[in-house]
């Protein structure tokens, strides 16, 4: 069957990534962006470049309007809360959840694939999520493709092809296929450089440094990555 997808894309490391890959084997794809009101949303205007660079149709979704109704606890878009410091393993990451965020997306990416008649939506959880975000688990995953089988007539597949990679493999896989990490955001702070100390910053340098891949990103960290390695804030 020919699949026809409507990916997820943020504008991090994942979702990019995930955009090569689907484009190396995929012809009709097209990408969604959702504004949320996240500090980070910088990451969209590169969504939008690596869409414009493979010439993929782009559209970005506002629902700051919505997300104003859990933004009281959520780091990540509440202006009075700061971002904090830290591996995702401790668990003063939990401020960094949004209320439902996984589920409103690939609610509203399988409204546009029911328009379009595409029969697949896309998004880029991988096993490193699921540590934290219970709407990057595989339980989530099957739990909304049977929802979404019974919201339409029109037949829609999830795929994760990422759902059982480390971070550390997505780099792998992104390198093979070019990917300009450079023109990716991970820092949930948003600033103008990455902060190299949050999560998802840990993360990332953790990502490169396992994977024995040169990190082009600059931080705006004192530590190297070799000194993060041997906090508690690393698995490894």
């Amino acid at each position: 069957m020919n699949m026809k997808i409507i990916q997820v894309i943020s504008g991090g490391m994942d979702s990019v990534a995930m955009l090569y890959y689907l484009h190396n084997k995929h012809k009709n794809i097209k990408c969604l962006s959702i504004n949320y009101n996240q500090k980070h949303k910088k990451e969209i205007a590169f969504a939008s470049y690596h869409c414009k660079k493979l010439g993929i149709e782009h559209k970005v979704v506002d629902i700051t309007s919505v997300a104003s109704l859990f933004n009281k606890e959520s780091v990540l878009i509440n202006e009075n809360n700061d971002v904090p410091n830290g591996h995702y393993e401790n668990i003063e990451m939990k401020k960094t959840i949004v209320p439902n965020r996984n589920m409103l997306i690939l609610a509203i990416a399988t409204a546009w694939a029911i328009e379009e008649k595409y029969n697949a939506i896309c998004y880029g959880a991988h096993s490193g999520d699921s540590v934290i975000y219970p709407d990057c688990r595989l339980e989530f995953v099957n739990a909304m493709q049977k929802a979404i089988s019974l919201c339409d007539d029109h037949k829609i597949n999830i795929i994760t092809p990422f759902i059982n990679k480390t971070k550390a493999d997505i780099v792998e896989v992104g390198n093979k296929l070019k990917v300009n990490w450079q023109k990716t955001w991970t820092c949930y702070k948003g600033r103008e450089l990455h902060c190299g100390m949050c999560a998802t910053c840990i993360e990332r340098r953790e990502a490169f440094y396992l994977a024995g891949i040169k990190d082009p990103t600059i931080y705006d960290a004192c530590l190297s990555v070799e000194e993060l390695i041997k906090t508690n804030w690393s698995k490894k």
